[in-house]
């Protein structure tokens, strides 16, 4: 085989190996771009009933052990008793727009965002803002429009709301032990774990704490001195130790 011809050999090889390669990247970044449109939506369990009365009576709810437990369209729910809990299927429409109002009014002072997490928009840029409580959790939107946008990857939002949480509350949180088992945080059990009920920061010590905190809620949230707290955008104004955290969630 003459040089020349040796050379026009090289060169096609050459080219048919930056083809197939060329080929080959293509595809992967196919599959990745394929695989990240199928990708489901992230979930969110949602937050624990966080009021501290019956959504029916308005009464005081008595010790958690003692309470009817639910989850209803994803959403937990504690009553007193069965009779609460009738006249709630009764009409759960009326009864969840008082828990609604009462749950806006609960977390909207630790609310972290001026923004829209949908529209990236200024709330109140387009009128008063849109509350929705999702799953026991405030959301707040620029307009209507953004509602539905929100309900199609409702985890999404939830996850960059919740890192909007610790970013604005975690340089003033209060405490340095753990509000469930009263261990040091950053001691013997490594980094805090970050976990966010109701718009509110809490930090414990391990993963195992976090069952007795959604368990009973208000027993621990009351410890909190409100860290991070303040008004919403366009709005005016007993312990368990670590031998306890096999109990699980009551539910019925």
């Amino acid at each position: 085989m003459s040089k020349k011809l040796k050379v026009q050999h090289a060169l096609l090889v050459l080219c048919a190996a930056f083809a197939s390669s060329a080929l080959a990247l293509a595809q992967e970044h196919d599959h990745e771009h394929s695989s990240a449109e199928k990708s489901p939506p992230r979930e969110f369990s949602g937050d624990p009933y966080l009021l501290d009365t019956d959504p029916v009576t308005g009464k005081k709810l008595g010790p958690v052990k003692e309470l009817v437990v639910i989850q209803h369209d994803g959403r937990e729910l504690r009553f007193n008793g069965d009779e609460s809990l009738r006249t709630f299927r009764a009409d759960p429409a009326k009864v969840l727009a008082k828990v609604d109002s009462a749950l806006i009014r609960q977390q909207l002072p630790h609310y972290p965002l001026e923004t829209c997490p949908v529209s990236g928009g200024d709330l109140g840029g387009m009128g008063e803002p849109v509350n929705l409580v999702y799953k026991n959790r405030l959301i707040r939107f620029c307009c209507k429009g953004c509602e539905p946008k929100f309900l199609k990857d409702p985890g999404k939002f939830v996850a960059a709301l919740d890192a909007a949480v610790v970013a604005t509350q975690g340089s003033k949180y209060p405490l340095k032990t753990c509000l469930v088992s009263g261990e040091e945080l950053g001691g013997e059990m490594g980094d805090p774990i970050d976990l966010v009920i109701g718009n509110r920061l809490v930090r414990l010590c391990c993963k195992g704490c976090k069952k007795q905190i959604v368990k009973d809620p208000l027993a621990y949230l009351g410890k909190l001195s409100a860290p991070g707290a303040k008004r919403g955008h366009g709005e005016k104004g007993h312990e368990h130790g670590h031998d306890d955290h096999g109990h699980g969630h009551d539910g019925r």
